[in-house]
């Protein structure tokens, strides 16, 4: 697996690179699909943040923690990411299996121009999926929501946690 460090506000040595490595070769051993991971450390006063994202053929693990030590909130991201692969690892071989379509998301700071200031814009290459995998697939990032496009409508849709802890579904009416 070949894994990508960065460092914010941090200088990112060969021990803590290795550390991660390490801690990260934990997870092929859940799904030997893993060929490469972003990882970015981040310290901002007293708190130490990893963040990691794995794609893997069209699905992203994605995992955050924060503490006050580098090396607990790397053991604790990768315990995190193991919880998710288990969680997930019957749908996940079954839709990898299905599917080779691969997911590039990238990110960038975006230029403040007229308006609501952005501070931050996210790209990413869309592909149908059903509701059902967008629901996974949302699951497995952490988020409330998730932006697909719908394989049987082939429109943009979106699906979302609701506070009752079941799922909406947006989809647009022209």
């Amino acid at each position: 697996m070949k894994v990508q460090v960065r460092g914010r506000n941090v200088e990112v040595t060969n021990a803590l690179k290795e550390y991660v490595e390490k801690r990260l070769g934990k997870l092929e051993r859940y799904l030997d699909l893993i060929e490469e991971a972003q990882v970015t450390l981040t310290v901002e006063k007293d708190s130490h943040r990893v963040e990691v994202t794995i794609p893997i053929n069209g699905i992203i693990l994605r995992g955050e923690e924060t503490t006050g030590d580098m090396y607990a909130s790397i053991d604790l991201v990768v315990e995190k990411l193991e919880k998710q692969i288990n969680r997930y690892k019957g749908k996940l071989y079954r839709r990898l299996g299905r599917q080779n379509m691969e997911v590039k998301a990238g990110e960038e700071e975006a230029r403040e121009e007229n308006g609501p200031p952005i501070v931050r814009t996210k790209k990413f290459a869309v592909k149908p999926m059903s509701v059902d995998e967008a629901v996974m697939q949302m699951n497995l990032l952490g988020y409330s929501f998730f932006v697909f496009t719908n394989a049987d409508t082939e429109k943009v849709n979106v699906v979302y946690r609701r506070k009752d802890g079941r799922y909406g579904l947006i989809e647009p009416e022209f």
